[in-house]
């Protein structure tokens, strides 16, 4: 076990399967594989992914930008088993989600799958440190204290775990909100958006726990947003256009995602 200063032991990675596919190897913790996902009629045909394959490797921080509509969040969707592709596999940890049922699909998100969206979703009546055990009560099993204490000292709210959301700051609310996700332990944490409520100086706290949980626990995150900024907290960066994988970027800094940006937005690739 790895155990950071926070004290919450992680293994070092997490645990992988064999995904196979193009775009995909043993290290990817999930892998889309010539996934397609259109919506509306047939005159009114909207094609969001376009046999899109890629890999996102066990243990690191990939963010995912692209123009509006180029199909960040339709990708995100799928891969998290929010939404079925109409053509492709999608794998997380071994487990093709096309293959599921619906009722095997909602255990696979509950208990090996994080999210953390731009709003928070926290129950009002709800102290931090039970919104927080949610997850677990859902799944019909009695919250440990212990447990609780742990992710919320993570996140930096060991102090706040009697307050309810009317008691939080925005980015207090976030940091719970991502306690939440990891109670668990998933597999793998989506983010959709996680800044986009948050101020400048709250965003970057956020963003730094991201990173220090991938850094420190091995976990893995995807993360869609539209702010370079952002996007230079993690790993890689993914660029989406028209549906398509379009290109990437290891060790972005936020003036270079930005222009790639720019690229995107006003031309061809």
């Amino acid at each position: 076990m790895q155990t950071n200063p926070h004290g919450m032991g992680r293994p070092s990675t997490l645990p992988v399967g064999e995904n196979g596919g193009a775009g995909a190897t043993s290290g990817d913790v999930v892998s889309l594989v010539s996934v397609t996902r259109t919506y509306g009629s047939r005159d009114n045909k909207v094609t969001a992914l376009a046999g899109l394959s890629v890999g996102f490797p066990a243990g690191r921080f990939t963010a995912i930008m692209g123009p509006s509509g180029s199909g960040k969040s339709t990708l995100l969707q799928c891969a998290a088993g929010l939404d079925r592709p109409d053509e492709g596999k999608v794998i997380v940890g071994g487990t093709d989600l096309t293959e599921l049922s619906e009722a095997k699909l909602t255990l696979m998100r509950r208990d090996r799958i994080g999210f953390v969206f731009q709003s928070f979703n926290l129950l009002a009546s709800l102290t931090a440190e039970q919104n927080v055990g949610l997850p677990m009560r859902l799944a019909g099993r009695r919250p440990k204290q212990a447990e609780i204490a742990e992710v919320l000292d993570a996140v930096g709210l060991a102090d706040r775990a009697r307050h309810r959301p009317s008691q939080l700051s925005g980015g207090q609310q976030q940091r719970v909100a991502i306690a939440r996700a990891i109670v668990t332990r998933p597999e793998v944490l989506f983010a959709d958006e996680p800044t986009g409520a948050l101020d400048t100086s709250t965003s970057r706290d956020v963003l730094e726990i991201l990173r220090d949980l991938a850094d420190q626990y091995g976990q893995t995150i995807i993360m869609v947003t539209h702010d370079p900024v952002a996007a230079s907290h993690a790993d890689r960066v993914v660029f989406l256009a028209d549906g398509r994988l379009v290109g990437e970027m290891h060790q972005p800094t936020a003036e270079a995602a930005a222009a790639r940006m720019a690229r995107l937005e006003t031309g061809p690739c």
